[in-house]
């Protein structure tokens, strides 16, 4: 008798394979996989244990296919089986057939007690005692704002993907794993139905047999325990992995995908949830080679792009793109990297109308922005007012209007060397935007004054390599912070400079005349003046007491490659600064010997002398091994008793015979009588 019902069983089993097999399964799937949801997880039969699916994807249903996802062996035992009823697109129908064990018909299909099948979306079918009783599919209610109704659903999600998961449906899903633990009765649709399922009967004899019984009822008693604790396993990872994925809905019902899991210790069979399929997000395409990252900073060096590279990082804040051949920067460039603070553009082909007038506006927290070597005809608008540092150096600038620095209240440094820019271009009202500016490079341009508004805040001003002529009384009125002024390789004559021009500023403390045309050292200096620059003129003149009205006095200046004789010093000539020079570079000039007044100079450290024409040093010219009181000028018996700090005598390349030189010309041991 068990041998003959096993074989009954295997057989019809092998049928409804072959059915499942011959037909369009792949349109059915999706179907069964409702199914198996919205009826079998009701249902509260387990231990049925599936091998691993593969991962598949399946096309959208040409017509709603009904599927008969059952038979039913007992209440631990279920398998699934695809209906070929209803492919042509008619609806399927259903009739009772009193007086046959029980057994109920679905156009003219056999269904045996306790089958469940849905004839249409959101309705399941059981077949009881002959009897078929059809319900709506039930839907737990969500905790969220909004819910929407995806394609070949029933019941509704929440519409924003973070919500999906709300730990209400997410019990739901845990009671769908058939790991040997019965879902509690608060979490069923329908308890009408699934009572009647679980009932017992006297005419399912064909399918229950005495030997299912019995192993039935060994495999609860041996495996119970160790079953539920697999089970509660398998819903703390089912649960772990619903937090870590963020569902995506997708568009269409052909690009589901669904998955069938089966635990490794003990194959538990996963349902897959009616939620959309989480999947990873997609991720950025990687940086191109030649590229360096590192956890804030993207480093593309010489990395031949033609484009700035996509990239989503929030966590950027530095990106060099020096030396490429990119050659624009559109409006969404910098959209995934919104937290830049430095961007450095350096030597590539960008022009001004290959920047998109918002690209920058997004960068919130830019501060420094390098745009050096490439071909921009103005300044890039709409650039954001957190900016601190602007290099546009060596490109083709010809102007800057009144609002082409708009917004940068906080630039500090500004470089705009190497352009063609010049008084006529740059308007008198450009910079008064700059309300911190404090740096100001503007070299190698077209300048022929000095340029005209230049920002209260200003400390230091670079004009080298201009065609500057004149330096007027007004261009430093209202710059009274100014520390340094650099207007060297310009045309700049003496009576060119005007008394007034910078004789008042109480802070500036240097100024590089070199390279110009002057032929004697300015008066009407700076009384602040530190440092004095005078390099590379013509000057044969030092005039005297041209230093004496400075406080605390000049420490450097530096005469070197002029037109300087003898005549041109005289005794006064360093008044004012015998007590203050620190350095004093007269080198590569005309001196026939050592100048007076050098040895006056106590804290002198540096001296240079070489490449002149002097042919003696003279005792005591240099320093003075022996003071008298009557050698004391104006100098306090403290100062003449103070030793000299000389450290660096130049006298290479003159004409001096080293054989006549006196034991103490350097000897600068101060002693008194």
């Amino acid at each position: 008798m068990q041998a003959t019902s096993l074989v009954y069983y295997f057989l019809l089993v092998s049928l409804c394979i072959d059915w499942s097999q011959n037909g369009t399964s792949a349109l059915l799937r999706r179907q069964r996989r409702r199914m198996h949801y919205r009826g079998l997880r009701r249902s509260s039969s387990a231990g049925h244990r599936s091998p691993r699916q593969p991962r598949m994807k399946l096309p959208a249903p040409v017509a709603v296919v009904p599927s008969i996802p059952l038979i039913n062996i007992d209440d631990g035992v279920m398998g699934v089986f695809d209906s070929l009823i209803g492919l042509g697109g008619h609806e399927s129908s259903y009739s009772v057939l009193p007086g046959k064990k029980g057994h109920c018909t679905a156009n003219g299909m056999i269904m045996y007690d306790k089958a469940v099948w849905s004839p249409k979306p959101c309705i399941t079918c059981l077949c009881s005692k002959g009897e078929v009783i059809c319900d709506t599919t039930m839907c737990h209610p969500l905790k969220c704002p909004q819910t929407i109704i995806p394609a070949g659903e029933c019941c509704p999600v929440c519409s924003d993907s973070a919500s999906s998961l709300d730990s209400s449906i997410i019990s739901l899903d845990d009671i769908s794993e058939f790991s040997g633990d019965s879902p509690e009765p608060n979490d069923l649709d329908n308890a009408n139905v699934l009572s009647s399922a679980h009932t017992q009967t006297e005419t399912d004899e064909l399918l229950r047999t005495e030997v299912i019984e019995f192993k039935e009822k060994e495999g609860r008693k041996k495996d119970g325990k160790k079953r539920k604790r697999k089970g509660k396993k398998n819903r703390q990872k089912h649960k772990a992995y619903h937090r870590e994925k963020k569902p995506i809905t997708r568009k269409g019902a052909a690009e589901e995908e669904i998955q069938y899991e089966s635990d490794e210790d003990d194959g538990t069979f996963r349902m897959p949830s009616h939620f959309p399929i989480p999947v990873p997000p997609i991720e950025a395409p990687p940086l191109p080679s030649g590229c360096s990252t590192s956890d804030t900073t993207v480093s593309c060096i010489n990395a031949k792009l033609t484009q700035i590279p996509p990239i989503s990082d929030p966590d950027l804040t530095s990106l060099d793109l020096t030396g490429n051949s990119i050659t624009t920067i559109s409006d969404e460039a910098f959209n995934g990297i919104p937290n830049l603070e430095w961007i450095d553009l350096s030597k590539n082909n960008i022009t001004s109308p290959g920047i998109g007038p918002q690209a920058f506006k997004i960068l919130k927290k830019l501060k420094r922005l390098y745009l050096d070597g490439n071909m921009l005809v103005h300044i890039p608008s709409e650039l954001p007012s957190t900016l601190e540092e602007i290099k546009i150096n060596d490109n083709q600038l010809h102007a800057i209007d009144e609002d082409g620095l708009q917004d940068l209240k906080n630039l500090v440094t500004l470089e705009l060397e190497g352009n063609k820019l010049s008084e006529a271009n740059v308007s008198p009202l450009a910079f008064y935007p700059l309300k911190s500016l404090s740096y100001l490079r503007l070299g190698r341009n077209k300048f022929r004054i000095i340029p005209q508004g230049l920002p209260a805040t200003l400390e230091e001003l670079y004009l080298e390599n201009n065609q500057i002529e004149e330096v007027s009384e007004i261009c430093f009125n209202h710059t009274r912070n100014i520390n340094v002024i650099v207007l060297k390789h310009n045309k700049l004559e003496e009576h060119r400079i005007a008394p007034l021009a910078w004789i008042n500023q109480e802070n500036l403390e240097s100024i590089d005349l070199s390279y110009n045309k002057l032929y004697h050292v300015p008066s009407y200096l700076p009384k602040s003046l530190l440092h004095l620059i005078l390099i590379g003129n013509q000057i044969e003149r030092i005039p005297g007491y041209v230093f004496g009205h400075m406080k605390p006095g000049l420490e450097y200046l530096y005469l070197s490659f002029n037109k300087l004789t003898d005549d041109g010093i005289d005794p006064v000539s360093f008044f004012g600064a015998y007590h203050s020079l620190r350095e004093l570079f007269l080198d590569h000039n005309e001196l026939k010997s050592v100048p007076f007044g050098i040895d006056e100079m106590r804290k002198l450290r540096f001296l240079r002398l070489n490449n002149n024409k002097i042919r003696t040093v003279p005792p005591e010219r240099i320093c003075r091994t022996h003071i008298n009181d009557d050698d004391v000028h104006d100098n306090s018996e403290e100062e003449e008793n103070e030793e000299s700090r000389l450290e660096h005598v130049h006298l290479e390349n003159n004409y001096i015979n080293t054989r006549q030189l006196s034991p103490h010309a350097f000897s600068c041991e101060v002693g008194k009588e």
